[in-house]
């Protein structure tokens, strides 16, 4: 790995009084394979623009060098990868020891991108080139698809890594404040003054908003806020915390590092600020060009200057503090180039006295360099903003300071259905009116005084906290006189959005739109704001419009001939940022109920699969040797996860004809009966068996994924006036339950009961309760694996001594645990259904092969007049068993199944839905859908579509092993 350079760690400046870096400590990350080293405090983007380090990423179109912009998490210039997460912004992510940073979309290097080349054929490379030129000949799609896929996207994504922990909380305040500047902190600490309990978020690492790194004369005022907020005891402060949207009575959303938040406010207050807009000339992406906000943060915070010789181009006093503010640091600030006539009269002064030369009335029209920015052009320009007459001048610089607009951070009051209104004096949109219980304070409402902002954010947080009861009204006094200031102010935001030029001036710096690219939009018809959007990708990128949706409304104003108000806006939309689908999803809730046996499983090298809210044994090593256990001696399983309900009380069996569709009037005391639930479609929603153990008491079980809702369905209809008198009892985690199968599973269990288990005694379908291992144990003799078998359950703390007893009374025997996969090989030779997996949303029974057990003359039941018109009609596809031609290939579950047509074309007609490879066969078998007329007929061929070829498989009826159902009745 390459050593620390000599050029490294040369562009701090002097200790600043505002820095939050540790500069008593060094630690090292590396960039590119190449070791920086950094303070603590550092950022990845302070730490590298510290070493000099000008290119920190490629565009993502034409592949061009890009350096720091903002420094402020708003545009895509600094998106690196870091480990195995792409995308992270370098001016935002803390560095640490040892990290690990990459460029992104950069190939061989970031200084030599190969890519970089496509600006040679950028001619050919329009706005919309794509959906010109992709879309014919037709067949060449999937090499055009295989091309455009390797080139989408930034960064790489490691599928093997490991979820982050991630989670979701739920917070609740009467006033929620949004963004910690100064207008932000006086509206939370006037709404905690009146009694309200406020949360205040901020998306930065410390509150303070743009005073963090202004003027030092405001440093006073700011640590005078800062203290008062932390002596509030209502006052609930979020730092690095974003909120991504609003939503309908005050609920907002908001995201910090790894957690979501949902937040409840009973009114919030939006002092969210602005972002600073860069302004376009040919080449302003150069690397060195940077928001006059962005050198500020640099220098202040982290005691970093990008750049050693400096020209300021500026429209507002906001630039003119920016070259003080470089020029106090000891970088040679050469030039001022001022759009106004009038200027800062103060800082012009000392400027120029200090040998600072000030252009007025000029602005910038070009940049060159290679690779980073060397030199600027600048040109005089009229009051409209046009080139007027007059000499050209070029100036030698490496960094240029742009400090001309700024655009309120608007969107969640846009969200909140706040209604904005462009202010022509200010070039800004400003918020006109908002709805009840939201209130808008500082910057974003276009108040650019120190003083106005705190006292408009102390308005508004008393608003907001009398609306809720808490301290009287503010007088209209109040109200009209910090209006009255505000209206007083003059503007800080130039109505210049580009310079004229023919070289390539960027609009979107995340998907590389240009000026031209706009203007060919609009003339191709695409003359809307919206649509201007969708068509050109501006503003949907990383940066979410927040470097290009201001200058984009300006210049589709002028290509339309329009004014500013005439275009509009995009709409807003939540997340105000891009958030990992990760924190969406919030915590990794993989199943958390384990059975009785959990920790014997695990002890025996079990692999554990889900099963609906549950872990389960998938196999113990060696599935077929499990199904062979099974088939030859015997094996247990646990079952623990059925769903268990012990229904009591005379009306049970009313109760059950209407929820089931075949019959139990009849059913007599100490039998079991298998039955099928449908919904009032006639849709199968579970499956499972119900044994008579008394007169009045009925006990049944439901497939592991739907215990819950099936208990929950019965209870509806039982509340909605059926079962009279009937009492239901959910015992699925109160009992423990297990399977033994196979020919020897009656020796086994004798061994440990007094009860006669003869098949005399306890036929095939049968239910007793005994006593087993000395434990109270229900046995029911049913047969889903295909063999003699008996299910036990027993309560749930008697769960481990009875699987025990069972395993020592069967070693004579070999008996072998068994899981999930040899039971599904086991079901599916007996050609028996899994709900949910052979079944979908619209299976019904008659077309499941299960018309045997649908009762269509029995009174009134759930889903009983769908059935009787499918019975009528007959079913259009029907599920059916099938063996594969190939008896070693086993089709994957999901696969297509086809017709073969004279053309090659083929026509889906089926799918399969189970499928795995039978030892006691040996042979590929499974289920699948195919149409009635083919399904009736044994024997009939059809093919398979798998990996683009055609496998052959034929129809097969009932059960694959023991048709007879012989070994079941043993």
């Amino acid at each position: 790995m390459a050593e620390l350079t000599q050029k490294q760690a040369t562009r701090r400046v002097a200790p600043q009084k505002e820095e939050v870096i540790d500069r008593s400590q060094t630690i090292t990350f590396t960039f590119n394979g190449q070791r920086y080293q950094a303070h603590p405090g550092d950022t990845i983007a302070s730490a590298l623009a510290a070493a000099g380090v000008q290119i920190f990423s490629r565009s993502f179109k034409y592949h061009r060098p890009r350096g720091l912009l903002c420094c402020a998490g708003h545009c895509p210039n600094c998106l690196v990868q870091v480990g195995d997460e792409p995308s992270v912004r370098a001016c935002t992510r803390p560095v640490s020891e040892g990290l690990t940073v990459k460029a992104q979309n950069a190939w061989p290097s970031l200084d030599r991108d190969v890519m970089a080349l496509t600006k040679l054929g950028d001619r050919f490379l329009p706005v919309g080139f794509y959906y010109k030129t992709f879309i014919r000949p037709q067949f060449l799609w999937p090499a055009y698809e295989k091309v455009l896929r390797n080139a989408a996207g930034l960064g790489r994504i490691n599928p093997d890594t490991l979820p982050g922990q991630y989670d979701k909380q739920y917070l609740h305040g009467d006033v929620v404040v949004v963004g910690g500047g100064p207008a932000g902190l006086s509206a939370a600490l006037a709404a905690a003054d009146a009694g309200a309990r406020v949360l205040l978020f901020d998306d930065q690492p410390a509150l303070g908003g743009h005073l963090r790194f202004a003027a030092a004369q405001e440093d006073t005022t700011l640590d005078g806020l800062l203290a008062a907020v932390a002596a509030q005891e209502r006052v609930t402060v979020y730092h690095d915390t974003t909120v991504l949207g609003w939503y309908e009575e005050n609920w907002l959303s908001a995201v910090q590092e790894q957690r979501l938040y949902k937040i409840r406010a009973g009114a919030v207050v939006f002092a969210t600020g602005v972002y600073e807009q860069p302004l376009l000339f040919d080449n302003n992406d150069l690397p060195g060009i940077m928001l006059g906000s962005a050198v500020q943060r640099l220098l202040r915070l982290y005691g970093v200057t990008p750049g050693r010789q400096a020209v300021v181009i500026t429209a507002n006093d906001d630039g003119w503090q920016v070259a003080a503010d470089l020029h106090a640091a000891g970088v040679s600030v050469t030039t001022v180039v001022d759009q106004r006539l009038a200027d800062a009269a103060d800082l012009a002064q000392q400027l120029a006295a200090d040998g600072v030369a000030a252009y007025h009335g000029y602005t910038i029209v070009g940049a060159s360099g290679n690779g980073e920015v060397e030199q600027v052009t600048i040109a005089p320009v009229d009051e409209h903003g046009q080139l007027s007459t007059g000499a050209k001048e070029t100036l030698t610089c490496d960094l240029v300071a742009v400090s001309v607009a700024w655009a309120p951070a608007n969107g969640l009051l846009y969200q909140a259905n706040g209604r904005l209104a462009y202010d022509d004096d200010r070039a800004e949109f400003l918020p006109a009116e908002l709805p009840p219980g939201v209130y808008a304070a500082g910057r974003v409402t276009g108040t650019g005084v120190l003083a106005t902002q705190i006292a408009e954010g102390a308005l508004a947080g008393r608003q907001a906290a009398s609306q809720l009861g808490f301290g009287p009204s503010p007088d209209q006094e109040e109200v009209a006189a910090v209006a009255a200031d505000r209206t007083g102010e003059t503007g800080r935001t130039s109505d210049l959005v580009s310079v004229p030029g023919k070289g390539k001036q960027f609009l979107c710096y995340c998907e590389d739109v240009t000026k031209k690219d706009l203007e060919i939009s609009i003339a191709e018809g695409y003359d809307s704001i919206e649509l201007l959007k969708r068509y050109s990708t501006i503003s949907m990128g990383p940066c979410q419009g927040k470097m290009c949706s201001r200058n984009t409304i300006h210049l589709c104003a002028r290509a339309n001939q329009w004014t500013v108000a005439e275009t509009g806006t995009t709409t807003s939309r939540p997340p105000m940022r891009p958030v990992s689908l990760g924190v969406l999803a919030g915590q990794n809730m993989e199943p958390v109920k384990v059975t009785p046996l959990h920790d014997w499983h695990r002890a025996r090298g079990a692999k554990m699969m889900v099963a609906g809210l549950w872990l389960r044994p998938e196999h113990y090593g060696e599935p077929l040797a499990e199904v062979q256990a099974v088939r030859q001696r015997v094996g247990l399983i646990d079952i623990s996860t059925l769903g268990k309900l012990r229904f009591t009380g005379p009306g049970v069996p009313d109760l059950l004809d209407r929820i089931y569709v075949n019959k139990w009037q009849k059913l007599a005391r100490g039998r079991v009966r298998y039955g099928v639930m449908c919904n009032d479609e006639g849709v199968i929603m579970d499956d499972g068996v119900t044994a008579r153990v008394g007169e009045q008491e009925w006990y049944t079980t439901t497939t592991s994924s739907g215990a819950a809702a099936m208990y929950e369905w019965i209870q509806w209809w039982m509340q909605s006036g059926w079962g009279q008198g009937v009492h239901v009892t959910d015992l699925t985690e109160t009992n423990a339950a297990f399977n033994l199968a196979g020919p020897q599973a009656r020796r086994v269990l004798q061994k440990l009961t007094e009860t006669d288990l003869s098949a005399e005694d306890m036929p095939y379908m049968s239910v007793r309760d005994v006593t087993l291992a000395d434990a109270p144990c229900r046995l029911m003799r049913i047969g889903f694996t295909g063999e003699l078998s008996y299910e036990i359950h027993c309560p749930a703390g008697y769960g481990w001594r009875v699987w025990e007893a069972i395993m020592t009374a069967g070693s004579e025997f070999d008996i072998l645990p068994f899981g999930v996969e040899a039971q599904r090989v086991l079901r599916l030779e007996k050609a028996h259904i899994i709900v949910g997996q052979d079944t979908d949303a619209l299976t019904d029974p008659l077309s499941a092969d299960m018309d045997w057990v649908v009762k269509l003359d029995k009174d009134q039941f759930l889903g009983q007049r769908p059935l009787a018109r499918v019975a009528e009609q007959g079913p259009q596809q029907k599920l059916v068993g099938f063996k594969s031609a190939a008896p070693d290939i086993v089709p994957e579950e999901g696969l297509q199944i086809v017709t073969v047509g004279e053309d090659d074309g083929h026509e889906i007609i089926g799918w399969v839905t189970s499928s795995r490879y039978s030892p006691t066969l040996d042979q590929a078998i499974g289920l699948c859908w195919l149409p009635a007329e083919l399904a009736d007929r044994q024997g009939a061929a059809f093919t398979i579509r798998r990996q683009g070829q055609l496998l052959a498989a034929t129809v097969h009826h009932g059960p694959f092993y023991d048709p007879a159902g012989e070994r079941l009745k043993m």
